[in-house]
């Protein structure tokens, strides 16, 4: 099979240069922010999230034609630059704001791994607003106080799976904000 399938708020913790995580991690237990399963977008095979505890995690919902959509290369550039040292990009694609992922998985699918050549794991499409959202999404929402505006929003979870930053849709990947955040996570022993 081909592989084709607003403003910037902070949760109440803040992370400006310098500022840390804190280390309240146990590394045998899988937060309760991350005890979630979802389908994979290239097959539908089931990922446990518990699978990338101890990591720093970037979660973005993305959409196929949205001007944000060229987000994917920088997000694809966080991926390759920090993956070696923990960082985690989980992308949920969804149609919640403009309708701008009207496609199915392997549409998707297909724009983010062929277009874009993208390699961080992606799930398969789901509501991140509203009441029926998935569980995850309602749990960043509670963690920040804010729940996502449009595409590519992006919230940072540190090592302990519990503290959450949210970063509005303007915030590029390749930021220095972005970066200098990301950057003082990883430096969190798990």
């Amino acid at each position: 099979m081909n592989l084709t399938r607003r403003h910037l708020l902070t949760s109440s913790v803040t992370l400006a240069a310098g500022t840390r995580f804190p280390r309240a991690f146990a590394a045998d237990r899988c937060p309760a922010l991350l005890s979630h399963r979802f389908p994979r977008l290239q097959d539908d095979a089931p990922q446990d999230l518990c699978q990338y505890t101890g990591k720093v995690i970037l979660v973005v919902n993305t959409a196929s034609y949205c001007g944000f959509t060229p987000q994917y290369k920088g997000l694809e550039a966080l991926h390759a630059q920090y993956e070696a040292q923990g960082l985690v990009i989980l992308g949920f694609p969804s149609n919640d704001f403009g309708k701008q992922e009207p496609g199915n998985a392997e549409q998707i699918a297909d724009l983010c791994f062929n277009t874009y050549g993208v390699k961080f794991p992606m799930f398969d499409k789901s509501v991140v607003k509203g009441p029926g959202r998935n569980p995850l999404y309602a749990q960043l929402a509670e963690a920040t106080g804010v729940a996502p505006g449009w595409n590519f929003h992006k919230y940072l979870i540190a090592r302990d799976g519990k503290s959450v930053i949210s970063y509005a849709s303007q915030v590029e990947p390749m930021s220095l904000e972005l970066t200098r955040a990301i950057e003082a996570a990883l430096k969190q022993t798990p």
